[in-house]
C-alpha cells in the first residue's frame, strides 16, 4: 500500500480554496513551517508555509517570502528530505 501526503485547503485573500500536499513539517525558533507542494507530481512547485496567528486566534499559514527565513527552513528541509532536490 502506497501512502499519500496528506492533503490540506488553503483559502487564498480572495476566497479561492487551493489544495496543497504537505510533504514534511518542521519546527525552527518556535515556528512551524510546512514544506507543501501543488500536486503529486514529481517536478511539482514547492512551498515553504510559516504559521501565524490569524485574527480570530486560529493557527493560519502564510507563504515564506523572506529570503534569509527562505534559505534557513529550506536548509532544514533538504537536510530531512535527503532523497528530494528543492531549489529555492
Amino acid at each position: 500500500m502506497v501512502e499519500k501526503p496528506d492533503c490540506i485547503e488553503f483559502e487564498t485573500e480572495h476566497g479561492e480554496k487551493v489544495p496543497f500536499y504537505i510533504v514534511e513539517e518542521t519546527m525552527l525558533g518556535g515556528i512551524n513551517y510546512l514544506l507543501v507542494t501543488d500536486s503529486e507530481e514529481e517536478e511539482a512547485e514547492a512551498y515553504i508555509m510559516r504559521e501565524a496567528e490569524g485574527q480570530d486566534g486560529q493557527a493560519v499559514y502564510e507563504m515564506v517570502e523572506e529570503d534569509t527565513e527562505l534559505e534557513a527552513v529550506s536548509k532544514i528541509f533538504a537536510e530531512l528530505l535527503e532523497d528530494i532536490e528543492l531549489e529555492i
